[in-house]
């Protein structure tokens, strides 16, 4: 078998992409997308026709101005998430606007907006995955969501205790940063990493081994990854979101791919248990340069392309 057939066995293999294409040749089970992903899909010529979709559906509602562009954009994500679902078995994440991710009550509006135009076209819930920055206010968005059945995906999250955190509120899944963890460290150290120390990897490692010693249902789902040693040294991991390079790559080779994580071995690591409360988790996290210039950056990174996204649908309407 080749790699990525490998990884399937021990490992849910989900797509990092909007592009249709992709999807079909990998066929991942579940597909991640984002303001960038989709920004950069809704600007190919293929994919006019989904676009113009989501136009025509925002024009039927009574907004204008600024919320008639917001709409569309609801309207985009979704049409591509439709999309999507056409084509794999499992779920679908659509992120919330990163610009609300210091406001519970817009968090959780969003999100609810989301899984309302979802149902619209007969989608369930249980197909859609909602994301959220790992912000305290995020985190807090994810709990109400959770018990209203709203599952939630944890984005930009790249330390433990935005992992711990999350895993209390009860989220469906968490989104840890493989890729971004290694940039921030080799600007820093200004070396490279080999797969086996590459501290993105490391940090998804005490992710899951905390999860799984202490029973925490969250899903753990490895997210931005440089290169397939990082995906490797993940394998076993409950999901890993890979872009279409990097499962090119994958298919291609068929080399070994051993298991590195197991519930077994998780369970028997000896690992102090967190206590989180909002004070703790604000040190901590502030205790964490690279978790919070990451975090930070993200969020503007998100933000500015989700303009971009207006700036580029605005003319349309």
């Amino acid at each position: 078998m080749n790699q990525l057939d490998q990884l399937r066995q021990f490992t849910t293999v989900v797509a990092d992409t909007g592009d249709f294409a992709s999807l079909r040749e990998y066929a991942p089970c579940d597909a991640t997308t984002n303001p960038t992903l989709i920004l950069k899909a809704a600007q190919m010529p293929e994919y006019a026709t989904v676009v113009e979709k989501a136009i025509v559906r925002a024009r039927r509602s009574s907004a204008s101005g600024d919320r008639l562009v917001n709409e569309t954009i609801d309207q985009l994500l979704v049409h591509f998430g439709l999309e999507i679902l056409k084509i794999i078995p499992g779920r679908v994440s659509t992120e919330t606007d990163a610009a609300l991710s210091f406001d519970v009550s817009a968090i959780v509006a969003k999100a609810r907006r989301l899984i309302e135009l979802y149902a619209n076209h007969g989608i369930e819930r249980e197909r859609i995955l909602i994301k959220i920055a790992s912000t305290w206010e995020g985190i807090q968005a994810a709990r109400v969501l959770q018990r209203e059945g709203i599952r939630c995906n944890m984005t930009l999250l790249f330390s433990l205790v935005q992992a711990v955190a999350c895993a209390e509120a009860g989220a469906q899944l968490i989104s840890p940063f493989v890729g971004r963890i290694l940039d921030w460290h080799k600007a820093k150290a200004g070396r490279d990493f080999a797969p086996a120390e590459d501290p993105g990897v490391l940090s998804v490692k005490r992710i899951y081994t905390y999860y799984k010693k202490f029973g925490h249902r969250t899903e753990v789902m490895g997210a931005s990854f440089r290169n397939v040693g990082e995906v490797l040294e993940l394998a076993g991991c409950d999901l890993l979101t890979i872009s279409p390079n990097l499962l090119a790559e994958l298919k291609k080779s068929e080399a070994p791919v051993p298991r590195k994580l197991t519930p077994e071995s998780a369970t028997a690591a000896i690992i102090e248990k967190m206590e989180i409360t909002e004070p703790h988790f604000r040190f901590l996290l502030n205790e964490d340069a690279m978790a919070t210039e990451k975090t930070s950056e993200g969020i503007r990174n998100f933000v500015a392309d989700t303009v971009k996204l207006a700036g580029f649908v605005a003319p349309k309407l």
